[in-house]
């Protein structure tokens, strides 16, 4: 099978995407597949390199816009050929923070407060002063916490506007939830150990995302009843939203009260990922979750 590892795209997240790709042609099985690297740079050259190399099947290796937002997914599908993961209304829904919370809140799935905001709208110093400050200033449609800010105060609100809006065209101002950081690895609809993040930093930001030794993940077992709660609050959201495959569930946990940031439909695989270190939690190695994911996800009729 000629396997097309799909890297490279057009987002903020690119060289993201390259480590990515790269972490996993190194891990597939070489005696089982033929990999082909495709590294792209425009919506055109992903339809010219996947129909010149002729391949089998896309492992997507992109991360943020063009990637994560079911738009390669969308050309993949008119071209026929089948790809890695969750298709393309779950990539849209679960990309735009402000829709996929909207659609938790009225699934009664616990969300931190937002406001949503397009470039050009005022901000509205008194819902702020409601929600209390700190608050989390974050693009809509953005990943690796890439102009994500920390908001301690009103004199910072608007330098932490104007650095999200530099991502994107719309951003959520997003309350501060204090409490225990967790995030729960999902292949075929079933938890991976659930890993506890403790960044160095006030947040998990993009720095102690990719750099080496700036937060501890670690598994973590928490008590029946809170397990109980987010592995039912992993399940909602996976249903909900319509994932396939494999995804990542990011959860803050404040006075046993789960409350659920995002999913992502393409989470980071690097060496330094969370999803292969839950796989390798339960004994899977990298080449085996690689496997598990290419087999599953060809068994899905688009």
């Amino acid at each position: 099978m000629k396997i097309g590892v799909i890297m490279g795209g057009t987002s903020s997240e690119r060289e993201i995407s390259l480590l990515t790709g790269n972490e996993m042609i190194k891990n597939l099985d070489s005696d089982k597949y033929e990999i082909i690297k495709i590294e792209i740079n425009s919506r055109k050259d992903l339809i010219e390199k996947v129909q010149e190399n002729n391949i089998d099947f896309a492992l997507l290796a992109l991360h943020g816009k063009f990637g994560e937002d079911g738009g390669a997914q969308a050309i993949l599908e008119s071209l026929g050929i089948p790809y890695s993961g969750c298709g393309v209304a779950s990539s849209v829904l679960c990309m735009d923070k402000d829709i996929s919370k909207k659609l938790m809140e009225s699934a009664g799935v616990i969300t931190p407060k937002w406001i949503h905001l397009k470039k050009h709208q005022q901000v509205d110093y008194n819902l702020l002063n409601k929600m209390g400050y700190p608050i989390i200033v974050k693009p809509v449609n953005g990943g690796s916490s890439l102009g994500t800010v920390l908001v301690n105060n009103e004199d910072e609100v608007m330098d932490g506007v104007l650095r999200a809006f530099d991502y994107d065209d719309e951003i959520i101002i997003e309350e501060y939830i204090s409490g225990i950081e967790i995030t729960c690895g999902i292949l075929n609809k079933k938890l991976l150990p659930i890993l506890c993040i403790k960044p160095k930093s006030n947040f998990f930001d993009y720095k102690s995302k990719y750099q080496w030794n700036e937060a501890d993940e670690s598994v973590i077992e928490l008590d029946n009843e809170l397990k109980s709660k987010v592995e039912a609050m992993c399940v909602q959201c996976w249903d909900l939203f319509k994932c396939e495959v494999y995804a990542r569930i990011d959860i803050i946990v404040s006075k046993n009260v789960p409350y659920v940031l995002e999913i992502n439909t393409l989470p980071g695989m690097t060496e330094n990922s969370l999803l292969p270190k839950s796989a390798k939690a339960v004994g899977m190695e990298f080449e085996e979750l690689l496997d598990t994911i290419i087999t599953s996800s060809l068994k899905i009729k688009r």
